[in-house]
């Protein structure tokens, strides 16, 4: 018998009837292709399990969905301040207004109420799919979802999503692109400042900023662990500047930590970039408004998030998908780097 949170599909009928599942939707939307008899084994087998076709599954042979899921675990003040997140959703939203489907967006404070929530929404039909991002190593939503047979897809380096189609970008190699270009403009200690523990890309870029410093000859540089707010991008910063052994270059996660790392130099009389180089993850609008204005690792976020869209129309529509990155975000040096001071 199937779990409490898992709802009959489309698959389970077929195999119970013994046909596939377009034979399924064939039976169901009288169509020809299929035998009577066949046909009344599909309804019977459909009958016996309680599942009958429901409003997402008749739009999807329209090649269309009502709504597709969309929950996000970061608090709901950082996610308003963060452009990554309002571009990527507008990505989405791009490619869901040609469908006619609609974005049920959810925050929420963990994981696991993430589970609970992606299950309720499948259960009660809400759903035609989902969008899953922020993969954590060893995730805990992989199981339970797979279990009930989400189709989604992922965000995020095949490695992490546990076997959901993926769509990302190449986080190693920008990283070391960024190392790279801060070493030949002359910078020996570089400074990272991550995301939090655990969360996968932010493990991802850790590595590969420890790799490309270890491959250039340099000294491991100091790694600054936070929550990708203002205030920790501020925290970081100063605690780098105070140090004995302080870094000429810094490197961010993201756009927000960069502006903030800014103001702090800035504040702490610093000059950038005499004095120490900024350059952060994702090329805002932040970026360009800034004095100095930020050198800043780039890639088309709203493209982004409207590729994850159709690789998700791919996968409920039953194309075959192949996990792949979609872009490599690519240096663009402005004004915040420059050699280090002699």
């Amino acid at each position: 018998m199937s779990s409490p949170s898992a709802r009959v599909t489309i698959k389970d009928v077929a195999a119970a009837a013994g046909v596939s599942k377009g034979a399924v939707s064939l039976a169901f939307n009288h169509k020809p292709g299929v035998s009577e008899a066949t046909r009344e084994r599909i309804f019977a087998a459909a009958r016996r399990l309680g599942w009958s076709p429901n409003s997402s599954a008749r739009s999807l042979s329209r090649q269309s969905a009502d709504a597709v899921g969309l929950a996000i675990c970061r608090p709901a003040r950082l996610l308003g301040l963060e452009p990554f997140y309002m571009e990527f959703i507008s990505g989405i939203e791009s490619v869901l207004a040609e469908r006619d489907c609609s974005l049920l967006l959810r925050l929420v404070d963990s994981l696991e109420e993430e589970v609970g929530l992606q299950q309720r929404w499948w259960r009660e039909q809400q759903i035609a799919g989902s969008i899953l991002v922020d993969f954590h190593d060893e995730d805990p939503r992989i199981s339970p979802l797979q279990e009930i047979g989400l189709p989604a897809v992922a965000v995020g380096h095949p490695s992490l999503t546990g076997g959901f189609p993926s769509v990302w970008t190449d986080d190693a190699a920008a990283v070391a692109e960024a190392v790279r270009y801060l070493a030949v403009l002359g910078h020996r200690r570089i400074a990272h400042v991550g995301g939090p523990r655990g969360l996968g890309h932010s493990t991802i870029r850790t590595t590969a900023f420890e790799q490309a410093m270890s491959e250039l000859g340099l000294e491991r540089g100091p790694h600054v662990e936070t929550g990708f707010s203002g205030e920790d991008g501020a925290r970081a910063t100063r605690s780098l500047l105070l140090a004995g052994d302080r870094p000429t270059a810094i490197l961010y996660d993201n756009d927000i930590m960069a502006v903030a790392g800014l103001g702090v130099a800035t504040e702490m009389g610093f000059s950038v970039p005499d004095e120490v180089s900024l350059l952060a993850w994702d090329d805002s609008q932040l970026c360009r408004l800034t004095h100095p204005t930020l050198t800043a690792m780039s890639h088309d976020v709203h493209g982004f998030g409207a590729q994850v869209a159709r690789v998700l129309f791919d996968v409920l529509e039953e194309r075959e998908v192949t996990s792949r990155p979609v872009a490599t975000p690519s240096l663009v040096p402005r004004a915040s780097t420059a050699p280090p001071p002699s």
